[in-house]
């Protein structure tokens, strides 16, 4: 009498009987990496939404930079433009979907557009670094004030060496070991600064060794 073959498959040239134990377990790993899968193909997409939402707010001119195709571009338009709330959500979703279409060049472009908007460009946060670079510096010793005078001829040096004597003042601990506290001085000393660099970028002066006690 012949015996009955069970029912299976065959696995790297393993046989799997099912209801086995092995089957169980196979059958269980597939379901996981499967379930895994859709988890993960959600939250990308569910990135990708959220991205297409801050596209809406992104600067006309950043937004022009983008390699964005013609539909997605207007519906972008669009959709700053609609009210209606179900059909806003369904622009949205349609955006969404243009989204996953984009090449990772692209997408890496639009969230360094949005980086820029929400942190300044490069050259903006350098600008902003060589201000407070020479700020300290002109607050920290008389020979970076002259220096900043000899480079910005036309400067108020008059208002500049008074506001650098405050705000040496002002960094003065009120008791020993307090921490150091900066005052108006501090702030507007930084704001002329900024303003020169905007017009001429300036290099930056040596390093001094920062005495808040010294007086100019």
């Amino acid at each position: 009498m012949s015996r009955k073959l069970k029912k299976g498959y065959f696995v790297r040239g393993e046989f799997v009987a099912e209801g086995s134990e092995r089957d169980i377990e196979l059958k269980a790993e597939l379901k996981g990496t499967d379930e895994q899968s859709r988890t993960d193909l959600k939250r990308e997409s569910t990135e990708l939404q959220k991205l297409g939402v801050e596209l809406l707010t992104l600067r006309p001119d950043l937004l022009a930079r983008l390699e964005l195709s013609e539909k997605l571009q207007d519906a972008i338009a669009e959709a700053k433009r609609i009210t209606n709330f179900e059909g806003k959500r369904r622009l949205m979703q349609y955006i969404g979907k243009m989204m996953r279409k984009l090449e990772p060049e692209v997408l890496e472009a639009v969230k360094k557009a949005l980086d820029e908007q929400a942190n300044g460009s490069s050259a903006e946060k350098l600008a902003l670094h060589q201000a407070e670079i020479w700020r300290d510096r002109l607050i920290a010793d008389e020979d970076a004030v002259a220096q900043w005078i000899n480079l910005n001829p036309g400067c108020d040096t008059q208002q500049l060496r008074a506001l650098t004597r405050q705000a040496r003042k002002d960094a003065q601990p009120e008791k020993p070991g307090a921490a150091v506290r900066h005052g108006r001085a501090y702030r507007e000393i930084f704001q002329l600064v900024r303003e020169a660099l905007s017009t001429v970028p300036q290099r930056e002066p040596d390093a001094p060794v920062f005495n808040p006690s010294h007086e100019a």
